[in-house]
């Protein structure tokens, strides 16, 4: 898969610019929602893999849904297509393991259904105001990119789906790259104390729950240079981690006793060696790579058997963005570029996390690496609004979310388009959720 180009901070970007960026993030998303669901046959479209998922066809026909109720009646002002399958597609209406008994549009429909909106948001697109006036929705392109981020985040929740499924393999990728250098690093870094700007007042595409920017006060402390591997997390293991209580939080514990766990999903210990189920290959655990699926709670538990914490979200952003040279806050940790392949693990380029000490060239200015992309990151922080926090252009993206009931993730992961992923950007889950492209990093008081 090839990354969307993200829009740059800012209104600098006239119109036919805005119109080409939106149009380039649109297509893309496109592309890999056709990759993750021609691959399958229609039983495996409509089947679900999990109770924790929605069946693939439920996630296409809800892309298009979607795109028609932002793109084509509130930014384009038409009549409904299918309004009476709004409903059916509503997220908060229909829980994901009820999904299957709905009268779902069948493959063919749902495709035929998708392209169709999706020809329609491109006449939109070609006559929509991007460029300074006009409502807040269509500035710089907003619900244009808004509309690219929902395909892409779903796009990445399939990509789940594909993880949880049985069956040989359907997606093939080559292989990230091995790290140069790595053995010199740290294995911590510091990070001075002091004030610095979190989130952002200015990135376009933004959505409601990254803004606005304000001012920190962060004190002294000390991150992982790399994300927590599996090679660390085996040494939790076998120093019996998942049978003792006093490094679980209660939930956690209780969470451990009642599914018996010992070990990240899809781990199993056969002939005395780990393996782990991924995409459908088999395949021995590697030790200098990531860990991933793993929960809050294991997070926590491991950070606590270390004798170290889990890093605040604020502590995260900070070690991702702030530069002590200019005292400003960047977009990503290597600056304000957009990604490249040379600097982060992104947009299912690859299908698992790059070993540790990857990716030089997106390190930032603390010296800490794999920040964006490889994995979703566990911070220790509830999901909570910023001062100033307004929602936009629903309450129900971020709002209804908000409280000690989730935890936030930061960075990313191998799944996460760049369009859905910069410095700013905040994800949130229940802190008992392990099927998601999750791992974590350790940090301590200065």
């Amino acid at each position: 898969m090839t990354g969307t180009p993200a829009p740059h901070t800012g209104q600098e970007l006239d119109a036919e610019a805005l119109r080409e960026r939106a149009l380039a993030a649109l297509l893309t998303a496109r592309e890999r929602t056709a990759l993750l669901t021609d691959c399958v046959d229609d039983h495996e479209l409509t089947a679900q893999h999990s109770p924790l998922m929605s069946p693939l066809v439920w996630d296409l026909a809800h892309i298009g849904n979607q795109e028609e109720l932002w793109l084509l009646r509130a930014v384009g002002g038409r009549e409904a297509i299918r309004p009476e399958i709004d409903g059916l597609y509503d997220a908060f209406e229909h829980s994901r393991a009820s999904r299957p008994s709905l009268p779902l549009l069948p493959p063919a429909e749902a495709r035929t259904y998708a392209a169709d909106v999706r020809g329609r948001a491109l006449e939109v697109l070609g006559g929509a105001p991007l460029d300074g006036g006009g409502r807040r929705l269509e500035r710089a392109g907003f619900a244009f990119g808004m509309v690219a981020q929902h395909e892409q985040q779903h796009d990445e929740t399939m990509l789940i789906t594909h993880q949880l499924r049985s069956g040989p393999a359907v997606l093939s990728a080559p292989e990230p790259p091995e790290p140069v250098g790595s053995v010199t690093l740290p294995t911590e870094v510091l990070v001075p104390g002091g004030p610095f700007t979190m989130g952002t007042s200015t990135e376009p595409w933004a959505l409601d729950n990254e803004r606005p920017a304000h001012r920190r006060e962060v004190a002294a402390f000390h991150i992982d240079t790399a994300p927590v591997t599996c090679g660390a997390y085996l040494r939790f293991i076998e120093d019996g981690g998942y049978a003792e209580e006093r490094w679980w939080a209660p939930e956690g514990w209780a969470m451990v006793r009642e599914h018996r766990l010992t070990a990240p999903l899809s781990w199993h210990r056969d002939a005395g060696q780990w393996l782990r189920r991924r995409f459908g290959v088999t395949e021995p655990v590697r030790a200098d790579e990531p860990v991933l699926h793993v929960s809050w709670y294991e997070a926590e538990a491991y950070a606590r058997w270390a004798g170290r914490r889990l890093p605040t979200e604020p502590e995260w952003e900070k070690a991702a963005r702030h530069d002590p040279t200019s005292g400003r806050s960047m977009r990503y940790p290597w600056g304000d570029e957009d990604p490249t392949p040379e600097r982060a693990n992104l947009g299912q380029r690859h299908l698992r996390p790059a070993p540790a000490g990857a990716y030089a060239a997106g390190r930032s200015p603390a010296g800490a690496g794999q920040l964006i992309g490889d994995v979703w990151e566990w911070t220790s922080s509830d999901f909570l609004p910023y001062p100033g926090f307004a929602a936009f252009p629903y309450r129900e993206y971020s709002e209804v979310f908000f409280g000690p009931g989730h935890k936030v993730l930061r960075g990313g992961s191998f799944a996460v388009d760049q369009i859905a992923c910069r410095g700013t950007f905040r994800n949130w889950d229940l802190p008992v959720r392990r099927q998601i492209f999750s791992g974590f990093r350790t940090a301590r008081d200065a």
